[in-house]
């Protein structure tokens, strides 16, 4: 049971974002986010994306920093990886 985040290098409006997953559940990706304070309403079907000033409190609160392709391979082993047609 771990939470993962990649680094806060993915720009989209004016600032850089992280990923935040699991690679046990989503319950446990909600718990964790929740915890803090990233609202369910930003979830993005299979992870969240975490602004750059929220990523160290991510990493303080138990985040495991990875690289995005670890990332990417980890929430596919979980098969907890979703598609953009599946997230709509």
């Amino acid at each position: 049971m771990t939470i993962l985040i990649d680094e806060p290098i993915w720009p989209f409006r004016g600032e850089r974002w992280a990923h935040l997953v699991s690679d046990e559940s989503y319950e446990e990706l909600h718990a964790f986010a929740d915890s803090i304070g990233i609202s369910r309403e930003t979830f993005q079907g299979d992870h969240y994306d975490i602004p750059k000033p929220m990523w160290l409190t991510a990493v303080n609160a138990g985040a495991t920093p990875t690289d995005s392709r670890a990332l990417l391979k980890k929430l596919k082993e979980a098969g907890l990886r979703k598609r953009n047609k599946e997230t709509k």
